[in-house]
């Protein structure tokens, strides 16, 4: 699979939880998909300064892509809590 369609499958997986991010008034983004498939994402808004943004990376967002693209070998959060 190429690397432009696993970044667009990462971009739907993440779609499915912006919507709750958003409603708290934040967001995620991709910083990076290497062509490793290391993924670094970084988190936007009221995301970005949250106290719990490590357990909604881990919880929501990391588990999120694995399950909806297993190509990905690294999943990195900059600037996490």
């Amino acid at each position: 699979m190429s690397h432009s369609a696993i970044f667009k499958r990462v971009e739907e997986s993440l779609d499915k939880i912006r919507p709750f991010l958003k409603a708290d008034g934040g967001d995620v983004r991709i910083v990076e998909l290497s062509d490793d498939l290391a993924l670094k994402l970084e988190f936007l808004g009221a995301c970005k300064e949250c106290s719990m943004n490590r357990m909604t990376f881990k919880a929501g967002i990391e588990e999120n892509i694995r399950r909806d693209v297993p190509e990905v070998v690294k999943i990195e959060a900059l600037q996490i809590n």
